[in-house]
């Protein structure tokens, strides 16, 4: 093979790889070209919605019908969702360059179809067309709209009647999370009622007693809070309001029940749901203890809309066997790239909605990815636009964690026998770093007689990852990754280490300094010599594909969609699970069983030197 040609293959892969690693695939809404809409109205064209008022018994999501006929059709006809409805040049921002036409449209509809969607194959031949749309409430109207030419020269056909759901202003989407105390949960939910309108509350207590009301705090932000394109422009929605409201002096593995609403003005009151959660065990308390962990699960439509390229195929199935196992889940951490909303703010909106039936009765705690923070010039440590412009601001305002400032997303958490510290790798991690002296006091604080399993999470592979692009670059790992914490891994005795970003499944052996320090596969006992280091990436992006070398430490490697399940049933006792999320079934596991003299015990660099002196 000639190297010219030997060069363009080897780039070609490394491409491929990096498409893997980042989120294979452009965000759907990313492919229209909606600035240079043209208007091509037809009288004879026509977009017919139903109903046109939906939420009339308190629904926040329903199906609507979409009744198309066009007298030109086409196979690349496509229907738009445009929310608010209004979407003409009158909400256009102005122009700087007076040689520049001002767009028709300068919002991104929020979903689209191909008018020959599924059972409407013959719409190019017969310009008829039923299509079904799952609508949810998003704190506004919704118009449908039919475009000819494609997405990369979109002309407006036709535009529906509005629809709007019944309380357009509704409290929604309750997300749960731990607080900064054991005893504390924070309730977050979005609205349409600014606090100069209504007074964010929730009503709860422990099931079966005296309801309390507690009040929250409300946030929101405008483009100016965003650094870039497409947030700041056609990917802009107004986001409404977050409320948070702190639920403390909560009675360890007690049930709550509560409800978020709004004290309207006038005296009365608008209610979402009534909902209910199991507070967190006492730090140490001796019970049995469930954790879910994974990453870069994204959204997806249940219509089948902008499924351009099956942008998330897997996140649906991950969803829906969280939902099936919720009955034995207590917390969740899904470790970054969250939405892949990459600026497209009305994707948030859909990924509470889809998260709703967990995080509304589960802690659901996130952690920083680089499609929620990486900018060029804002700050974070990798120069790159996958945030779409968000900058964090959206992963900050939608969901509470923890942490002592929001805008550097790393935190620590306690859940009963398990301690748990929260890197934030679009941050700078290294010695030296202030993220760095967090990350081991964070290790260096627990107690382990009262929480034995000692877990650090990140989005990026910080330790080891036998991914495609990992291994062109030899190291198995993100740049400079382990160099500075493998160290800290060892001296605090970290149990387990747990990374997305590559969108995969992979578990190493206990390991230090690159050396499985363990021979065994599925039973772990006695001193903690190495951290056991798991890639989770796989809840809903696109697959990454692995090195064709398999390296010695790593024990199971899966190309599939799934997700971590650990089960601690006493303070000697952990079982490690991954499940694939299409069918929901164990296809790796181990145990871990010790006790308290085998954390103690000094192993390869984890103890002070000692002398013999009295």
């Amino acid at each position: 093979m000639g190297k010219s040609l030997l060069l363009l293959v080897l780039l070609s892969l490394l491409g491929l790889a990096l498409a893997h690693t980042n989120g294979f695939g452009e965000q759907p809404l990313s492919k229209i070209a909606i600035h240079g809409a043209t208007l091509a109205l037809n009288n004879n064209a026509s977009v017919i919605v139903s109903p046109s008022l939906v939420g009339l018994k308190g629904e926040d999501t329903e199906w609507v019908t979409v009744d198309l006929v066009s007298p030109n059709p086409s196979s690349d006809d496509w229907i738009g969702v445009f929310s608010p409805a209004k979407f003409n040049s009158s909400t256009c921002p102005p122009e700087n360059d007076p040689k520049k036409q001002t767009p028709y449209i300068c919002s991104s509809p929020i979903k689209y179809m191909f008018a020959n969607h599924e059972s409407n194959s013959q719409y190019a031949s017969t310009g008829k067309a039923s299509l079904r749309f799952q609508l949810i409430n998003q704190r506004a109207d919704f118009s449908f709209a039919l475009f000819s030419g494609g997405l990369a020269n979109p002309k407006l056909v036709a535009v529906s009647n509005f629809i709007s759901f019944d309380n357009p202003k509704a409290p929604l989407y309750p997300r749960l999370a731990q607080g900064k105390s054991w005893n504390e949960m924070t309730v977050t939910w979005t609205s349409g009622y600014d606090i100069n309108e209504a007074v964010p509350i929730v009503e709860w207590g422990r099931q079966g007693e005296t309801l309390s009301r507690s009040p929250a705090a409300t946030l929101t932000f405008d483009r100016t809070s965003l650094c870039g394109s497409p947030a700041r422009t056609v990917g802009w929605r107004d986001p409404g309001f977050i409320h948070t409201s702190f639920l403390k002096n909560l009675w360890p593995n007690s049930v709550y029940t509560y409800r978020v609403g709004h004290l309207l003005s006038k005296g009365s009151y608008i209610w979402g749901k009534n909902y209910s959660f199991k507070s967190s065990p006492y730090p140490g308390q001796n019970s049995i203890q469930r954790v879910v962990i994974f990453g870069d699960m994204g959204k997806a439509e249940r219509d089948g809309s902008n499924e351009y390229s099956n942008y998330q195929p897997g996140s649906l199935n991950t969803t829906d066997q969280l939902v099936d196992d919720l009955n034995d889940i207590d917390i969740v951490f899904h470790i970054g790239d969250i939405t892949y909303a990459n600026g497209y703010i009305s994707q948030w909106d859909q990924f509470t909605s889809q998260v709703e039936p967990i995080a509304s009765k589960v802690p659901y705690m996130i952690a920083s990815g680089n499609h929620e923070r990486d900018w060029p010039n804002t700050g974070s440590f990798y120069n790159k636009t996958d945030s779409g412009g968000e900058c964090g601001v959206l992963a900050e305002t939608m969901f509470y964690v923890p942490a002592e400032n929001r805008a550097k997303f790393w935190y620590s958490t306690n859940y009963g026998m398990f301690h748990f510290c929260i890197a934030d790798t679009e941050h700078d991690w290294r010695e030296g770093t202030e993220q760095y002296k967090f990350i081991e006091h964070c290790l260096a604080s627990v107690d382990r007689q009262k929480q034995p399993w000692l877990i650090f999470a990140a989005h990026r592979v910080l330790g080891y990852s036998s991914d495609y692009y990992y291994g062109l670059e030899g190291a198995f790992e993100e740049p400079t990754g382990r160099e500075s914490l493998q160290k800290l891994w060892q001296k605090y005795k970290v149990d387990l280490a747990f990374y997305g970003h590559v969108h995969n499944y992979e578990r190493s052996c206990p390991i230090y300094q690159n050396q499985c320090v363990k021979s065994e596969r599925s039973h772990y006992s006695g001193p903690v010599d190495g951290t056991i280091h798991v890639v989770v990436g796989g809840g809903g992006s696109h697959l990454s594909t692995f090195s064709g070398v398999t390296p010695k430490w790593s024990l199971f490697r899966d190309y599939d969609y799934g997700f971590v399940k650990l089960t601690a049933f006493n303070h000697s006792s952990l079982l490690f699970e991954y499940k694939k999320s299409s069918d929901g079934k164990v296809y790796d596991s181990f145990t871990i069983a010790r006790e308290y003299k085998d954390v103690l015990a000094c192993v390869h660099d984890s103890c002070a030197p000692t002398t013999l002196a009295s």
